[in-house]
């Protein structure tokens, strides 16, 4: 399997390359000029495409003959770079690939994700204060996966919780909608982030779902079974 990883020099995304070339995939990287010496350690190892990730002639050349295209939604500036970043990889991926892209719990498909008022709290004022100091805007990954919701590709969107780092504890479970008693405890690790959005490059029971996820062993996870939601759409 040939894949691109949109966004591969950050933490998340080099984790999905290791994953991704522990299952033997080719592998194509695109990340920012400046951020290319993140990706020493796999240098000679996949293809490196330098440049912003919503460089439409650099995704149409990245994203050429690949089966799956995992994408990071990086909310960087305030210049749509998320939107336009993900309508590139939607308009050049090839037909029939499968594109997972990644992004919080913030994010809803149907609006009926429940959220507690200190997290709607947090969200609204972290995302005032980043974007008027125009280094963030959340709104945009919003707008990014409103269009990969009305797309009619092969789209899985994976909704992080709070990450941490440490070794892997195996698949996250998900759920359809963020309230979910399974996700309270509300933390995954970051390698196991990645490792889902590997895994779903393969499991086509997760097209045009967006999953929300969290860590196999925490607390919520197992006292809930560690059992996907089954709630019909």
């Amino acid at each position: 399997m040939k894949i691109c990883i949109v966004g591969a020099s950050g933490k998340l995304g080099k984790y999905m390359v290791q994953h991704a070339l522990d299952r033997g995939y080719e592998v194509v990287g695109v990340c920012r000029e400046k951020s290319v010496p993140k990706l020493d350690a796999f240098q000679d190892q996949i293809t490196i495409m330098p440049g912003p990730t919503n460089d439409r002639d650099l995704i149409k050349r990245a994203v050429q003959g690949c089966d799956g295209v995992l994408t990071v939604l990086a909310p960087w500036g305030v210049h749509d770079y998320a939107s336009g970043t993900a309508q590139a990889v939607m308009d050049y991926a090839p037909p029939g690939a499968r594109l997972i892209f990644s992004c919080g719990w913030h994010i809803t498909r149907d609006g009926q994700d429940v959220y507690s008022t200190l997290f709607k709290v947090l969200v609204a004022g972290i995302s005032f204060i980043v974007r008027l100091a125009r280094l963030v805007d959340l709104n945009d990954q919003v707008e990014a996966c409103r269009r990969i919701f009305a797309s009619d590709t092969r789209w899985t969107v994976v909704r992080g919780s709070d990450l941490e780092e440490g070794p892997s504890e195996g698949l996250p479970v998900w759920s359809h909608h963020v309230g979910d008693p399974i996700l309270k405890s509300n933390l995954t690790r970051r390698i196991d982030f990645a490792l889902f959005m590997v895994e779903a490059l393969t499991n086509d029971d997760l097209i045009h779902e967006a999953p929300a996820i969290v860590g196999c062993k925490t607390a919520s996870a197992l006292e809930h079974g560690g059992k996907i939601d089954s709630t019909e759409e």
